[in-house]
C-alpha cells in the first residue's frame, strides 16, 4: 500500500496563476457549523479568502443565527436553492449519513463552476453517494477528510487554527477536474493543512485502523465500567490512564454511529484483527508466560515510543 503525495501550506506555489487568483471568490456555503465547519469559517474571515460566508443548519442542528452575530458566519441561508446557485465553494460538514441527502439537494442548483467538498471520516461510502447525486457533476466533487477533530463538537469549540500543521486527506478520482483538486489543495493549504492526495480505498483502510478502532475500543472500555456493578466506585478511583485512553469516548455517538457504519468492511476486519490480539493477550497470561509477555509488552512499547520520537 503506497499512500499519496505529501503537498505542505506552501506547496501550492506551483499551481498555475490562474487558480491562485480564483481561490479569492464571493460565497462560500457550509452545510453544518460546528467544530470542523465552524473552524474552517473562522480561518476564511482571518484569511478574508470569501466575501460572504453562508451557513446552512444541518438536519436536527441549532438555529445559527447567533454565529452571524459573532461574525464566524456573514449570514444563514433563508432561500437555499438561490445560496446554491451563487456559491463558488460548498463545504458539508454534517455527520456522514447527511451528505448522500444533501448532494441530491444541491444537485438541480450547482452552478458548473462550484467546487464541492465535504470533510467526512469515510470516503468510500461519500464518493459513491457523490456518483449517484451528483451524476453529471461528479466531477465538481473532490473529498476530504482533514485530522483535526476533537471528543468536544459545536461551533462552540471551534478554532480559527485547528487545522495549521494537521494533515488533509483529499481523496482524488479519476473523474475529478484537475484544477478543482488543485482548487481545493490551495483551499487546505490556506487552512494551514499538510495535504496528502490518496484512494478513497486507501483511506478508509488507514483510518479504520488508527481511528475508528481506537474510537470505538474507547467507547467499548466505557462501556464495560457501565456493565459493572462498581462503576461509581471504579470511575473514583480512575486516574490518568483511564483519562487518557477514554477521552475519545466523549466524542459524538452521532458521528461514530454512522463512520461504523460507513466503513463496516474495514473495520469488522480491524475488530477482528484485534480480537486475535486480546487472544494472544489472554494466552500468555494463562500460561503465567514471563518472557512472552514481556516482549510482547514490549514490542508496542518501542513502536509507540519511536512514533512520538519520530
Amino acid at each position: 500500500m503506497t499512500t499519496g503525495k505529501k503537498l505542505g501550506p506552501n506547496s501550492h506555489d506551483t499551481i498555475s496563476s490562474f487558480i491562485l487568483t480564483t481561490l479569492l471568490m464571493k460565497t462560500l456555503l457550509i452545510f453544518g457549523v460546528g467544530l470542523i465547519g465552524g473552524s474552517i469559517a473562522l480561518k476564511v474571515r482571518e484569511k478574508k479568502l470569501y466575501e460572504s460566508i453562508i451557513g446552512v443548519a444541518r438536519d436536527g442542528g441549532t438555529n445559527l443565527e447567533h454565529l452571524v452575530g459573532s461574525r464566524m458566519l456573514d449570514s444563514v441561508s433563508n432561500n437555499l436553492n438561490e445560496d446554491i446557485k451563487n456559491a463558488d465553494f460548498i463545504i458539508i460538514a454534517t455527520p456522514v449519513a447527511q451528505i448522500g441527502p444533501i448532494l441530491a439537494k444541491i444537485y438541480p442548483y450547482l452552478s458548473k463552476n462550484t467546487l464541492i467538498t465535504d470533510v467526512g471520516s469515510t470516503k468510500l461510502d461519500v464518493i459513491h453517494e457523490a456518483r449517484a447525486h451528483l451524476k453529471d457533476k461528479f466531477n465538481q466533487f473532490v473529498g476530504s477528510h482533514p485530522i483535526a477533530g476533537s471528543e468536544k463538537h459545536g461551533a462552540i469549540v471551534a478554532q480559527k487554527d485547528l487545522f495549521v500543521n494537521k494533515n488533509i486527506i483529499i481523496t482524488n478520482e479519476k473523474e475529478a477536474n484537475f484544477n478543482q483538486t488543485k482548487l481545493l489543495s490551495k483551499f487546505w493549504g490556506e487552512m494551514g493543512g499538510i495535504v496528502t492526495i490518496m484512494s478513497a480505498n486507501e483511506h478508509d483502510k488507514i483510518f479504520s485502523t488508527v481511528s475508528h478502532l481506537p474510537h470505538l475500543l474507547a467507547f467499548n472500555l466505557v462501556n464495560l465500567i457501565n456493565n459493572k456493578k462498581n462503576k461509581g466506585t471504579l470511575l473514583k478511583f480512575a486516574a490518568s490512564g483511564f483519562r487518557d485512553f477514554s477521552r475519545i469516548a466523549a466524542s459524538s455517538p452521532e458521528m461514530w454511529r454512522d463512520i461504523s457504519l460507513a466503513n463496516k468492511e474495514a473495520i469488522l476486519s480491524d475488530l477482528s484483527l484485534f480480537q486475535n490480539e486480546i487472544a494472544t493477550l489472554i494466552k500468555l497470561i494463562e500460561l503465567n508466560d514471563n518472557q512472552g509477555l514481556e516482549d510482547y509488552l514490549a514490542n508496542a512499547s518501542m513502536t509507540r515510543k519511536n512514533w512520538i520520537n519520530n
